[in-house]
């Protein structure tokens, strides 16, 4: 069962991906805008291409023929997933699912509006004047994002109404695509946020992993712990959230789908239909198929019959404090010498401040506390420093 996968963005979690299909014997196409990123040295094959101009992305496609397109980023001309569908290659999770979910509009639509799910008061606006008017009607302090944007990129919360004209300047710079609008939401008195991981299957039922907690700052994870503690009731309502959302969007894969838990329930922030960034604590062995495996296996077709917790685990990322051309690393020995550990070093060609260059992993038995493990990954990702 040898299939050809165009994978569309060749990031870290690309990566992961290829990497899973390789195990699998299936042949991957990585595709980028820019050269060596993540992926593509470990794909059969590799394209740069501005993946937002249409008659490129057609191109890549008619060359390659695949069987399968597996979007990994936002930034894709992902209205052209329809034509592709109807020539009979498999869209990942559906064309519909790549389509509503690369765009903040339309997943929250639906989720609020079609499906009544728990969600912040959010309005949309196209320029600083509609911000300011949108910010009034939602209340300060609220969050605005990007409609198309990935890892909290022009990402910001207003606290004062000094901050409306800061806040669509800086989302401008941080969107993806040709789409300039904003989505304003009411700030959410949450306790705890979580990334529910979905896996949808063909002929088979939706599968849950055990919830994920996770810290962000700047619009952007720093730490993800396995399992997070969360109350039955609070999992049952996300679980339900997630199917009815994953089932509306329809296909088969592994959805990452984020909530807020507050005092009142559960709220639905988000979804991704594709590995989630918070996810890569699965990586410590975590669960019996990490989420790349799951993905991959939901894509394939193949039946999982289940998904299993193994170990409690945490994940803290690596980051770059500089911009360079050719980044190095120290501390990697330290950490290589320390128990129940791993690390990633991704690949990345090129260093900026803040940028995503690898992740630690610390593990053990379910019994142990998750907040040691939190604190390890923490400590332990600070022996890793990026060069320039």
């Amino acid at each position: 069962m040898k299939k050809k996968i165009l994978l569309l963005g060749s990031g870290e979690l690309g990566k992961e991906f290829v990497i899973a299909a390789q195990r699998l014997g299936q042949t991957v196409i990585a595709v980028d805008s820019y050269e060596n990123a993540p992926a593509m040295p470990v794909a059969h094959a590799f394209e740069v291409i501005n993946m937002l101009d249409g008659a490129a992305l057609d191109a890549i496609v008619a060359k390659h023929q695949p069987d399968y397109i597996v979007p990994e980023i936002e930034a894709i001309r992902t209205e052209r997933f329809y034509d592709y569908e109807a020539q009979g290659i498999t869209v990942v999770p559906s064309a519909k699912a790549a389509n509503y979910t690369m765009n903040r509009k339309a997943i929250r639509d639906l989720a609020a509006q079609e499906l009544g799910l728990r969600t912040a008061h959010y309005r949309y606006a196209t320029s600083a004047a509609e911000l300011e008017q949108a910010v009034a009607e939602v209340g300060i302090p609220c969050v605005v994002k990007p409609l198309m944007s990935s890892s909290g990129k022009g990402q910001s919360t207003i606290k004062t109404t000094e901050d409306i004209a800061k806040a669509w300047a800086y989302a401008v710079e941080g969107s993806r695509g040709d789409v300039v609008e904003v989505i304003v939401e009411a700030f959410v008195n949450f306790h705890s946020e979580i990334t529910l991981l979905t896996v949808t299957q063909n002929n088979n039922p939706t599968l849950f992993c055990a919830p994920i907690g996770h810290r962000q700052e700047r619009g952007d994870y720093q730490e993800s712990w396995q399992p997070a503690r969360v109350s039955e009731r609070d999992l049952s309502e996300a679980q339900d959230m997630a199917r009815k959302v994953t089932e509306a969007l329809g296909g088969a894969g592994l959805f990452g789908v984020e909530f807020f838990l507050t005092d009142e329930g559960v709220y639905f922030s988000e979804l991704s239909p594709r590995p989630h960034d918070t996810g890569m604590v699965t990586l410590a062995g975590t669960q019996n198929f990490n989420e790349f495996e799951l993905h991959l296996r939901a894509v394939l077709g193949l039946p999982i019959f289940e998904i299993t917790q193994e170990k409690a685990g945490a994940s803290a990322v690596v980051l770059a404090t500089a911009n360079s051309e050719n980044p190095t690393y120290t501390g990697i020995e330290t950490v290589a010498g320390l128990p129940k550990t791993d690390f990633r070093i991704f690949g990345k060609p090129t260093s900026r401040p803040y940028r995503r260059m690898g992740v630690v992993l610390t593990h053990d038995t379910l019994d142990t506390p998750i907040e040691e493990l939190v604190e390890r990954a923490q400590k332990t990702a600070q022996h890793i420093t990026v060069k320039p």
